[in-house]
C-alpha cells in the first residue's frame, strides 16, 4: 500500500506540471495553493503590505514571445493536455487557443484516429531522448484539410530534472523546405560556385566573399572584406560604384552588365578585364518596411570570349573594307588614284594618317628585294591630310627624297623587306614624330615594304595617334595585305608611266 500510494503521489506530482513560468514561491510550493497569499509570499516579514506580483508580467511576455514567433508552437503537459497554443499555430490549423488548450492530446481533431498513435508516439520520444525530435506528419485543419508539417519536439524540464511535458514548434513542410534551399543554395554559391559571388554593404564594401570572386580580385578572401572597392581595382571603380548605387536606390536592374575592370595587382601589365556582372538588392525579411542590407554582385570573367568576339567583328569590318575599296579602285582610270583609295579605306578604324613613299627613279628593287644599286631614297608620292580629315591625295612628282635619317622604320622595311612597327613609349620625347618626318601628335608607327612581281616599289606608313593603341602583329598582317594591293596599283602606274615610274 505504502508503495502504491508513493507511486500515485508521484503521479499526481508529476501530472501537476505544466509549461508554465515557474511561481515567485519556487518550486517547493504545494499545489493547492495555487497563488501567493494575498498579505505577500510565504515566509515574507508580516506587515509590509503586497509585494509586485511578476507572475503575470511572466506570463504576459511569455504569451506576447509565443505569439510572435515565425513558427506554430503547441505545448503539452506530462498527462497530455495541451497547455499551451500560438497564434501561428491558430493561423495554420485554424484551432483557436480557446478551442485548444485543455483539449487532451491531438486524437480526433488535430490527428486523424487513424494517426493519432503514431503522432503520439513521435512527441513522447522527445521526453526519453535529450535534444531535438524531428518528425514528420499530417496535421488536421478546422475545416477538415490535411497539412503535411515538419516537427521539432523537445522536453520540457521539471524542478526535478524529469520530464515535465513537451513543447512542439511546426511548420508546413513546403515552407521548411524553401527555407532549407535558400541556406543551401546561399551557403553553395559562396562556397562551390564557379562563378564570382560578392555580397556588398551599403557603404558599397564587401562583405562576404566566395572562393572564386576572390581569386578573381587577386586577393585572399578575408583580406577582401571590408576595403573600398578602390584599393581592388585601377580601372571600372567607378563604373561599378555607379551600378551598385543604383541597386541600392532603384532595385534590381533587368539585365546583366558588362564591366571592363583592371586590378590593382594587374596595374604593371595593364591587363584590362570584362566581367559579366548581374546585381540584386537584398533586403531585411523581417522589416515591415524593405530595407536595403546591400547589393548581391555576381560576376563571371568573360575577358577571352570578348576578346574573340572583338577579333572577329575586326576582322569582318577590315574583309569588308577590303571588299569595297577593291570596287572603288576599279572604277579609277588613274592607277595612282586607285592606290589612294585602297589607303583611305584602309584607314578607316586602323589609322590616322597614311603616307605611301615609292623608290626613287621608279626603277624598283631587285628580286631579292633591296635596290639594286644599294640603298636607295624614298619619295613622297601619296599622303593622307595631316590636318582636317579629306581623301589621300597624289603629291606632285618633284623627285626630291625624304629627308629620313640613318635607321628610320621605313628605312628599316625597305632593307629588310618586311614590316616595322615603331612606338614613342610610354614617356613620349618631346619632337619623336617630328624626327622621323611624320605629323605631330604620332606616337605609333608601322611600316610595310610595297612589293609587286618580285620588286620592291616603295613604303607604305600607317600612323596612330595617342589615342589609340600600338600596332600589333594582327595589324601588321592587315596592312600586309593593304599593301600588297597598294604595290599592284603602283606597279601598274609604272608600266604605264605614271608618277611612280616615270622621271620627272
Amino acid at each position: 500500500m505504502a508503495a502504491s500510494s508513493s507511486s500515485s503521489s508521484s503521479s499526481s506530482s508529476s501530472s501537476s506540471h505544466r509549461f508554465e513560468p515557474v511561481p515567485p514561491g519556487g518550486p517547493g510550493r504545494s499545489a493547492d495553493r495555487g497563488g501567493p497569499p494575498e498579505d505577500g509570499y510565504a515566509g515574507g516579514p508580516p506587515g509590509d503590505g503586497p509585494d509586485p506580483q511578476p507572475e503575470s508580467e511572466d506570463s504576459g511576455l511569455l504569451a506576447a514571445l509565443l505569439d510572435g514567433m515565425d513558427a506554430a508552437l503547441c505545448a503539452f503537459g506530462a498527462d497530455g493536455a495541451v497547455t499551451h497554443w500560438n497564434r501561428e499555430a491558430e493561423r495554420l490549423l485554424g484551432w483557436t487557443a480557446a478551442e485548444a488548450v485543455g483539449r487532451q492530446g491531438l486524437a480526433g481533431w488535430a490527428v486523424r484516429k487513424e494517426d493519432a498513435d503514431e503522432v503520439e508516439a513521435d512527441l513522447l520520444a522527445a521526453t526519453r531522448s535529450p535534444g531535438r525530435q524531428v518528425h514528420e506528419f499530417a496535421l488536421l485543419t478546422k475545416d477538415g484539410r490535411r497539412v503535411l508539417v515538419r516537427t521539432q519536439s523537445s522536453a520540457v524540464l521539471g524542478p526535478d530534472g524529469r520530464a515535465a511535458g513537451v513543447y512542439c514548434a511546426f511548420s508546413e513542410v513546403h515552407a521548411q523546405i524553401d527555407l532549407e534551399r535558400s541556406i543551401a543554395l546561399s551557403e553553395a554559391l559562396f562556397v562551390d560556385a564557379s562563378w564570382g559571388v560578392v555580397l556588398v554593404d551599403a557603404d558599397l564594401r564587401p562583405a562576404v566573399v566566395n572562393a572564386h570572386a576572390a581569386r578573381a580580385l587577386g586577393m585572399g578572401r578575408t583580406a577582401v572584406l571590408g576595403r573600398p572597392l578602390g584599393d581592388l581595382l585601377t580601372q571600372g571603380v567607378e563604373e561599378l560604384e555607379s551600378a551598385l548605387t543604383h541597386v541600392l536606390a532603384e532595385g534590381t536592374p533587368p539585365a546583366a552588365a558588362e564591366l571592363w575592370v583592371m586590378l590593382r595587382s594587374d596595374e604593371v601589365e595593364q591587363t584590362r578585364r570584362c566581367w559579366r556582372s548581374g546585381f540584386v538588392r537584398l533586403a531585411s525579411p523581417l522589416a515591415e518596411e524593405p530595407v536595403p542590407l546591400g547589393v548581391g554582385w555576381i560576376f563571371q570573367d568573360v575577358t577571352d570570349a570578348k576578346r574573340a568576339e572583338q577579333e572577329a567583328s575586326l576582322l569582318r569590318f577590315r574583309a569588308q573594307q577590303l571588299h569595297r575599296a577593291g570596287r572603288a579602285a576599279g572604277e579609277c582610270e588613274d592607277p595612282m588614284e586607285a592606290a589612294a583609295v585602297h589607303l583611305d579605306f584602309a584607314l578607316a578604324g586602323f589609322a590616322d594618317h597614311g603616307l605611301i613613299d615609292v623608290v626613287g627613279g621608279g626603277s624598283g628593287g631587285g628580286e631579292g628585294g633591296a635596290p639594286e644599286d644599294g640603298p636607295s631614297a624614298l619619295v613622297r608620292a601619296i599622303a593622307s591630310p595631316a590636318g582636317a580629315p579629306g581623301p589621300s591625295e597624289a603629291m606632285p612628282p618633284t623627285g626630291i627624297p625624304v629627308a629620313y635619317g640613318p635607321g628610320h622604320p621605313a628605312a628599316q622595311a625597305l632593307e629588310r623587306c618586311g614590316s616595322v612597327r615603331a612606338g614613342a613609349g610610354p614617356a613620349i620625347a618631346e619632337g619623336w614624330a617630328a624626327a622621323r618626318k611624320w605629323p605631330d601628335g604620332t606616337v605609333h608607327g608601322l611600316c610595310v615594304v610595297l612589293r609587286s612581281r618580285g620588286r620592291t616599289l616603295g613604303v607604305a606608313t600607317f600612323l596612330r595617334g595617342p589615342s589609340r593603341r600600338p600596332f600589333d602583329r594582327a595589324d601588321a598582317s592587315y596592312a600586309e595585305d593593304v599593301a600588297s594591293r597598294i604595290a599592284a596599283a603602283l606597279d601598274l602606274a609604272d608600266l604605264a608611266g605614271g608618277p611612280a615610274g616615270r622621271e620627272p
